[in-house]
């Protein structure tokens, strides 16, 4: 079965086929009514449900079903927004609604001339065509307002996602300056320690020192002490005189010259490093010594593809220093190229690997400064002092590209940021006097916590 409101929709129903003939009216519906309802029955005569159209208007209904038609002009206005239409088992079933609950007459107004029942048709057709028309509009309207709300709440969600984004940044930033002033205070109190240490054990040194001294002092008053004690005394007998005993005594006890002072040469083995004893880093020096003349060894000049070189373009110092040249002069391209065939050549000199991070710095190569600053930081092994210029520049640079690094990697930002701030706090710790890295590690500081210097 088949259903259809008689709501405003209906201007939108077809109003029956166009043909050359004459269609045949149907009269042989059936009618009843109640108080406020009236149903109507009619045939369908054989023509499929599904060519049928429906029309209904306040005073008007029409089914036109090709060849048969059927159209009344009711007796009173009806409602049809409530009223509907069925169709299934060969009918059509209405159910109409009265606007005024009384009882009607008939089904149809008195006999009217062709051209009023035109009209009425033509005023229905254009009420319900108006209908239409104002239910479009009030489903653009509707439309809008929906759009509207989801666009809204669209916004709020976004608001609220953006704000659950911030607060979650505020609390990262929040836990990495609490973690970076347990570090400082843990920092703090190791360098506590190892004072304390020191000085206990300077004190300690003292103390043995004194000591030393003390027992060297005893020692040299002993021993003059024996040797008065085990002079020998030679008492003569034989002149029976006292006076003559006590004049042989007199004379033994002179104490004699000392010796003549000589001169003794010692000679010591050169020390390469001008560090005190008891601070020294002796097998780490000799390491690093030991290194330096591998590296300094080690050469690629052989390789197949590096043959056609010239001969200074076989030496990396040569290459290095070339490097060096175009980085001053601003060809920062052709630098690099230099520093590459230099480590080409050779890939143990630190030397090459923190120029040629310097030249990704300035070319904004920000990952491969990172790499090259890493490379000479694990070749500048083990930390001495000899080394130690080379490893603050490695530090100061790698700190630098991962701090310039947080303007482009927004979700590692921080993280990035902490790492630059470590780079610095370790070179500060091999040049603590150096001013401008300490400016450098405290503005990191401030933009870590959340307060930017001005420029």
């Amino acid at each position: 079965r088949m259903c259809w409101t008689l709501a405003t929709e209906a201007a939108s129903w077809s109003l029956g086929a166009a043909s050359g003939k004459m269609p045949v009216l149907v009269k042989d519906y059936t009618w009843q009514q109640a108080d406020a309802q009236v149903f109507i029955t009619v045939p369908l005569k054989g023509v499929a449900a599904g060519r049928a159209d429906i029309f209904c208007a306040e005073e008007y209904l029409k089914v036109n079903f090709p060849p048969f038609l059927f159209e009344v002009l009711l007796y009173a206005p009806i409602d049809e927004s409530k009223s509907s239409a069925k169709v299934g088992n060969g009918v059509v079933i209405f159910t109409l609604y009265k606007k005024e609950s009384t009882m009607w007459e008939q089904l149809t107004t008195v006999e009217v001339d062709k051209e009023k029942l035109q009209k009425k048709r033509e005023r229905a057709i254009l009420a319900a065509q108006e209908k239409a028309q104002e239910a479009v509009k009030e489903k653009a309207v509707k439309k809008r307002e929906n759009e509207k709300y989801s666009l809204e709440k669209m916004m709020k969600i976004e608001d609220k996602n953006r704000e659950q984004i911030e607060e979650l940044k505020r609390q990262e930033q929040r836990k990495a300056t609490e973690e970076l002033e347990k570090w400082k205070l843990q920092k703090c109190k190791e360098e506590e320690l190892k004072r304390k240490v020191e000085l206990k054990r300077k004190e300690e040194i003292k103390i043995a020192r004194q000591k030393a001294e003390a027992e060297k002092k005893k020692k040299s008053e002993n021993k003059v002490q024996n040797s008065a004690s085990q002079a020998p005394h030679k008492h003569s007998l034989k002149g029976g005189n006292a006076g003559d005993i006590f004049t042989e005594n007199s004379k033994e006890n002179i104490i004699p010259c000392p010796r003549s002072a000589g001169t003794i040469q010692i000679q010591f083995t050169p020390r390469v490093f001008p560090t005190a004893l008891r601070e020294s880093l002796i097998a780490e020096e000799e390491e690093w010594l030991r290194k330096q003349a591998e590296a300094r060894r080690a050469n690629n000049a052989d390789a197949p593809d590096l043959k056609d070189l010239k001969e200074e373009e076989k030496n990396p110092e040569w290459l290095k220093d070339k490097g060096n040249k175009l980085f001053a002069s601003g060809d920062y391209l052709a630098a690099i190229n230099a520093y590459n065939l230099g480590i080409r050549l050779n890939n143990k000199l630190p030397a090459l690997y923190l120029n040629r991070a310097a030249t990704h710095l300035k070319l904004r190569n920000l990952h491969k400064a990172l790499e090259d600053c890493s490379k000479a930081l694990d070749l500048l092994t083990p930390a001495v002092p000899d080394n130690a210029d080379s490893r603050l520049k490695a530090h100061v640079r790698r700190g630098t590209a991962f701090c310039e690094l947080e303007l482009y990697v927004e979700a590692d930002a921080l993280i990035c940021t902490l790492t630059g701030l470590q780079d610095y706090e370790a070179a500060l710790k091999i040049n603590p006097s150096n001013t401008t890295i300490r400016a450098d590690a405290e503005k990191i500081r401030q933009v870590i916590q959340g307060n930017p210097p001005e420029p």
